[in-house]
């Protein structure tokens, strides 16, 4: 079957000469032909991400275009009136290629494409969605993936990637191609002509920067603060020093050699803020200036890590739990203060999420939602208070650096969190407190929470199946004790727990409140495993963590 449709697009004069070149490169190398060609590159809730290369098993302007037109008549028959959508993209291979292709695609089927003239972040994109009142989005990113890696996100008309229930009608659409001579296609030049592909400028930039300081909840703490910057080559460089500047942080500084666009990512091994090896040159920096903070985003900027500098002057990374938890303290003390907070007022975190949030969240009185890992469950609920009226969205966070205020963005903004964090750090050096400091005091009043991930990379046909083995090994066969401490809830949300979208995780509860929980990640082929315990000394929550990572881990590995 692989090998029949490596030979059609080997032969089939419709994919270009580049593409035909390619694949006949690999005409002796039957395991990477069957890779290629053994399925096609699975378009799921999220969208799609894979290797770029030719082949239907990865990401290409074939597959793109396949992607598009899919969505081009899932937004006709949705829409009425003049049809548009928002595209955007990333500073990697083939990102400008793949978006012109989308643009033209939605052109041919005669939809208004409106593109930016060039890199930008994932939650501008949301944000411009929602102002040009688009019918869709999308962004061409592979997030923090390694640089051979792109991808392709779909938004809807609110600004938020699309759930399940809806996404899944855009998959049955994409399905339905079978044939790519089906994809219909525009040349440049006329869909110019006929107003269908047009180019974004500075005008959303200043609106979407002009909203975002507005969300500071202390505008006139003391800005003088050293903060290290680094956007990872990617697309935070221009917006992140821009609000900090015209807020009023002036000392910041830019590590040079991850200042630039860079489609190798250089200087790292791995795009992403939740590896602290991504803050070398960083904390190289810091050291340098004496910086207070050091702040990093992933290459499409809506993930942001933060380090922090401990009592004896080393620098550590604080996980997403930890940063969630400072600014969720912060921003809700803040309105606190100015009388701001409403009895409505909701946090949303994600089901593999530290309950610290939960438990800082009941302080100030407000109610706490878990959704299932995706911020478009958080985007959902925000539509949901919208339409009902019932509920009001004050924060929105999950594990793996993703946080949000405000609601004219409906995804995670490394933007907002990259001010409020800086104005959050400011506040507490004006209370002679450092950040690290200060999320000590927050342990101290409400628990010592302490969480740990493990993610293992089980890549190609094997790895899918090894995943599988592992989730239903522990389906069949789990511990209802561990030293002591009584397994008292099981969740297989597979089954549909709490009203929630069906999904392949499961969680397991203790009576202390401890639990893990077994998700495979839906970008990248791993399986990840999330531990969290908690513990009124630091020591007790320590000691339940290695109890826990011992018990489990080996029964993963």
């Amino acid at each position: 079957m692989y090998m029949d449709k490596y030979k059609s697009w080997v032969e089939n004069e419709y994919f270009d000469k580049e593409t035909r070149e390619e694949l006949k490169g690999i005409a002796n190398n039957e395991s990477e032909i069957e890779d290629r060609f053994y399925k096609d590159l699975e378009f799921g809730t999220g969208g799609m991400r894979g290797k770029i290369g030719a082949g239907t098993n990865r990401i290409n302007i074939y597959t793109v275009a396949k992607a598009t037109q899919g969505l081009a008549e899932f937004i006709i028959e949705k829409g009425q009136g003049d049809l548009s959508a928002v595209i955007a993209h990333d500073s990697r291979h083939k990102s400008k290629e793949f978006t012109k292709t989308a643009a033209l695609v939605l052109a041919a089927n005669g939809i208004k494409a409106y593109v930016f003239d060039d890199l930008r972040p994932t939650p501008e994109l949301s944000f411009a969605v929602r102002e040009l009142k688009a019918n869709a989005g999308i962004v061409v990113t592979a997030s923090h993936n390694p640089p051979q890696y792109n991808g392709y996100k779909v938004y809807g008309d609110d600004g938020s990637q699309m759930v399940p229930s809806v996404a899944n009608k855009l998959i049955e659409k994409i399905n339905n191609i079978k044939d790519y001579a089906d994809i219909k296609i525009m040349e440049e030049k006329e869909a110019l002509e006929k107003g269908l592909f047009n180019i974004l400028d500075k005008e959303i930039d200043d609106i979407y920067i002009e909203k975002v300081k507005e969300l500071s909840v202390r505008e006139n703490v003391n800005k003088d603060i050293n903060v290290v910057y680094t956007p990872l080559h990617g697309t935070g460089n221009i917006p992140v020093r821009r609000v900090l500047d015209e807020i009023g942080y002036k000392n910041v500084f830019v590590v040079p050699k991850q200042e630039k666009p860079d489609p190798e990512f250089s200087t790292v091994d791995y795009p992403n803020p939740e590896d602290p090896n991504a803050f070398k040159l960083a904390m190289k920096l810091g050291q340098e200036v004496n910086a207070d903070i050091l702040l990093g985003t992933d290459p499409d900027c809506d993930r942001v890590g933060v380090v922090v500098k401990n009592n004896q002057g080393e620098y550590i990374v604080l996980n997403g739990n930890q940063t969630g938890a400072l600014l969720l303290d912060y921003i809700l003390k803040a309105k606190k203060e100015k009388d701001l907070l409403s009895s409505n007022d909701v946090l949303i975190k994600t089901i593999v999420t530290s309950e610290l949030g939960r438990v800082i969240a009941s302080h100030y009185g407000l109610e706490t939602l878990d959704t299932l890992t995706g911020f478009k469950f958080i985007g959902e609920k925000i539509r949901e208070f919208e339409e009902n009226g019932d509920k009001k969205f004050a924060f929105g966070y999950e594990e793996s650096f993703g946080y949000l205020t405000g609601t004219f963005v409906r995804d995670k903004d490394a933007v907002i969190a990259s001010m409020l964090i800086c104005e959050m750090t400011a506040y507490h050096k004006e209370n002679n407190m450092s950040l690290y400091e200060a999320l000590e005091e927050v342990y101290k009043k409400y628990g010592y929470y302490i969480e740990t991930l493990e993610a293992i990379t089980l890549e190609g046909i094997e790895g899918v199946k090894a995943i599988e083995r592992i989730m239903n090994s522990f389906r069949n066969d789990y511990p209802t004790e561990i030293n002591g401490n009584k397994l008292v809830k099981y969740n297989d949300y597979k089954e549909g727990i709490d009203g929630l979208p069906k999904s392949n995780v499961l969680k397991f509860i203790f009576e202390d409140g401890c639990w893990y929980a077994l998700r495979p990640s839906g970008t990248e082929p791993k399986i990840k495993i999330y531990i969290s315990v908690n513990g009124i000394t630091k020591d007790e929550a320590r000691n339940k963590l290695e109890v826990l990572k011992r018990e489990i881990l080996p029964r993963v590995k």
